[in-house]
């Protein structure tokens, strides 16, 4: 059954740190990994919300009936994480931020902004809930396969750090609570496991092309939701490596699809990303029941002189295009060199004799093979202001990027080029008079050793012969 006849439903929900103190108070955004000083200990439980209704989900983390235990440091969290003292107003730099992720998503952004709660009962939240703020709907971004809506992007912040569990109690440190985070909501717009992926990864470069999101492990969660012949919606928990993607979804489809075949019911709920990329159920689907207006802070009006206030960053892709076209470079070099955050540039017009092209190589291609093969770390510019300045040639680079990597001595001697090149190559041919180009190239090549590069040789001998 292909995906069409599967009615097959795929929408993403991406959840990015932003690289800014915490939403609702001064405390900075860090994970500390040292000793905490202090512990609380508390229990919670789900209350109405704004529809009258406690939550499903809610109510069935209430009924595991578990202590909650927060560790914490004046380092990292204060009277508000504790949910001991009111908010502080909304982080300014984290609004603009979010405000500039909305436009590059061509969102319309909502001109007012009202701080809400979402009853979260499983701990994760000192207050029994989180704030948000529904900032932008109505977005998009093009795939291969078309445009896949943005729907909605809300500001805000993110949940305690786990740091154990049993039956009886969960123990989360108060670090990451509060750092401010988007989540991007798109529509059910994506084809298949593939296109999930690719969709995934467009938005993560859009993101990280601000310069204003947190990198590395733990600051961007992805979650999926699926569906097939119009049965219960599945939402799939909050995993980081995009590789495993596909499998996850495609294992996710093949579950829905047999238990569809078996003619039970699709359940709607939530479930665990597991590493092997199977999923356990984690708790129902919550609902709108856990939504309610936040009665400690005002609305924020945005006006034109804000959104003009705002500078929108140029896009990574678009970063690698002007790397391509400009400097001849293949497509994957560019986008490296920009997702590195490398400054090609500069390294251009310092190594003004190397050509570019070369140039990346080095930054990309021989860093990854050095690192591969050997398990070093180079660093090149040495080596590349021996070639600017014409002591070496491209052919030796290789060898002596290692030995520069492996901590040895460099001996220039050992690669130094002819003074003369045309003179010795003239003398070359003389004494091999009548003989092939090849003949020619190869006796060339062994009185070097490797010191003059092969194309260069070429260039001299057709130019005598």
């Amino acid at each position: 059954m292909n995906n069409k006849n599967l009615k097959l439903k795929i929408g993403l929900e991406i959840h990015k740190e932003l690289e800014s103190h915490k939403l609702f108070c001064h405390c900075p955004s860090i994970i500390d990994n040292e000793r905490p000083d202090s512990v609380i200990r508390r229990r919670q439980r789900a209350v109405a919300g704004e529809a009258g209704k406690k939550d499903v989900a809610a109510l069935y983390e209430e009924g595991k009936d578990r202590e909650f235990i927060y560790e914490y440091s004046p380092r990292y969290a204060c009277l508000v994480c504790l949910d001991e003292e009111p908010p502080f107003p909304v982080n300014e730099h984290a609004l603009k931020t979010a405000l500039e992720i909305a436009m590059l998503f061509h969102m319309q952004v909502e001109k007012k902004l009202k701080v809400m709660r979402k009853i979260i009962v499983d701990g994760s939240n000192t207050s029994s809930y989180q704030r948000l703020i529904l900032l932008a709907k109505n977005g998009y971004v093009n795939t291969s396969k078309g445009k896949v809506r943005i729907l909605s992007m809300n500001l805000e912040e993110d949940s305690a750090r786990k740091i154990r569990e049993d039956e009886k109690s969960i123990t989360y440190r108060l670090d990451r609570l509060g750092i401010p985070l988007v989540e991007i909501t798109t529509g059910p717009d994506i084809k298949d496991s593939e296109h999930a992926k690719e969709t995934a990864g467009l938005i993560g470069m859009i993101l990280k092309s601000t310069g204003k999101v947190k990198t590395g492990i733990g600051t961007i969660r992805q979650d999926i939701n699926i569906s097939i012949l119009n049965k219960g919606r599945v939402e799939l928990k909050g995993f980081q490596d995009l590789r495993i993607m596909p499998k996850i979804i495609d294992n996710e489809i093949r579950r829905q699809l047999d238990i569809v075949n078996k003619k039970e019911r699709v359940r709607e709920e939530v479930r665990k990303v597991n590493p092997d990329g199977n999923t356990t159920f984690l708790r129902p689907l919550p609902g709108k029941a856990r939504i309610y207006p936040d009665t400690d802070l005002p609305e924020i009006e945005v006006n034109n002189e804000m959104l003009n206030s705002i500078k929108i960053s140029e896009l990574i892709i678009d970063k690698a295009i002007h790397l391509e076209e400009k400097y001849g470079l293949r497509e994957d070099l560019a986008k490296e060199i920009i997702d590195d955050e490398i400054d090609f540039e500069d390294y251009v017009k310092k190594f003004s004799n190397v050509k570019p092209e070369f140039i990346a190589r080095v930054l990309v291609d021989m860093r990854k093979e050095i690192k591969t093969r050997f398990d070093l770390e180079t660093k090149p510019d040495d080596i590349l202001e021996y070639l600017n300045d014409g002591k070496i040639s491209e052919i030796n680079f290789f060898e002596l990027l290692v030995e520069k990597a492996e901590g040895k001595k460099i001996n220039l001697e050992k690669y130094k080029q002819p003074e003369d090149l045309e003179s010795e190559i003239r003398k070359i041919i003389k004494e091999n008079k009548g003989a092939s180009f090849n003949a020619i190239m190869g006796e060339v090549m062994k009185r070097f050793r490797g010191k003059v590069d092969p194309k260069k040789i070429a260039e001299l001998i057709k130019k005598e012969v």
